[in-house]
């Protein structure tokens, strides 16, 4: 079977910018302070301003804190303006139209926030520290409500966090809920228009205020989910990918739904394994594990959720 060509959105180029490092040089040398960031965002007129600075000089404390101290400013503001300070993919509830339930976006300093960055840096060392093939890492658990999309959802945008480009796959073409995490149109073109040959374009989508992330939701909902993914097709796309973005996560269908998540497993090559406490069982992980290891793939953990 002849792979589908596809390409980006116009929103999500790939080509590299020959100028790029240039441009990050000029950046810095016109970097701004985080007093400059705190004004314009919360737009301080000139007496506002002498007033934190007349509170930092007669406290001894830095402009934020100031600020904060004369209620010209709330600590959100402030960690918001570090995070442009330090070039951190940062959207502030207050400021980004981002579902709350990705809380490494909109809660980064949050400890669900730093238990994210934590994962990250295990599946750094497990999967990306050497020169051998980067696979796709397919999310598992084996019931609906496992957190498995909150989960998949949020490592994404850690990894959208590091330099180089995070593409997030919703391939669970049966109960799909990324679009609904990211506000994205539901009927849009997307993966099973791509495995079917109906569409080749404009299928995956930027991230507002996270520009590393990028999205390829599932469309409609087809009625021969299973098949679509068996198909040679959906492993070209696959590979193809890969040659695209430096990290691909994956989220699946629930195990209890169908062979899907373990074909999808095989199809990336590795796989991370979700249970939810006091909820999973025991007897229903082996099973996965089970029907898992009967491919190649390579299990990279096994990830509690206590949600």
């Amino acid at each position: 079977m002849n792979h589908p060509s596809f390409q980006p959105s116009q929103s999500a180029p790939f080509q590299p910018d020959p100028s790029a490092e240039f441009q990050d040089t000029q950046h810095f040398s016109r970097e701004q302070s985080i007093g400059d960031i705190i004004r314009q965002a919360n737009n301080l007129n000139t007496e506002q301003i002498e007033q934190i600075l007349a509170y930092q000089r007669d406290n001894g404390v830095r402009f934020g804190e100031a600020a904060v101290a004369l209620g010209l400013a709330n600590s959100d503001d402030v960690l918001w303006a570090l995070a442009q300070q330090f070039h951190y993919p940062y959207a502030n509830e207050s400021r980004t139209s981002l579902n709350a339930e990705l809380v490494v976006a909109t809660r980064p300093f949050s400890e669900q926030a730093e238990a994210f960055r934590s994962i990250r840096s295990h599946l750094i060392m497990k999967m990306y520290s050497d020169e051998g093939p980067r696979h796709a890492l397919a999310v598992l658990s084996p019931e609906s409500g496992d957190g498995k999309t909150f989960f998949a959802a949020n490592l994404a945008v850690a990894f959208s966090q590091l330099p180089g480009r995070t593409l997030l796959i919703d391939a669970d073409m049966r109960n799909p809920r990324l679009h609904e995490v990211f506000n994205m149109e539901y009927r849009g073109a997307g993966l099973s228009a791509v495995l079917s040959g109906r569409a080749a374009t404009n299928v995956i989508q930027s991230v507002p205020d996270l520009n590393n992330l990028f999205i390829l939701p599932v469309g409609g909902t087809p009625p021969n989910p299973l098949e679509l993914l068996e198909r040679p097709a959906f492993e070209l796309l696959i590979r193809e990918l890969r040659t695209k973005f430096d990290r691909i996560i994956v989220d699946t269908p629930a195990a209890a739904s169908g062979a899907d998540s373990a074909v999808v497993a095989a199809k990336c090559g590795a796989a991370l394994m979700l249970a939810r406490r006091n909820h999973t069982g025991v007897a229903a992980m082996q099973s996965l594990l089970g029907t898992v290891s009967m491919s190649s793939t390579r299990v990279v953990g096994t990830i509690l959720n206590e949600y």
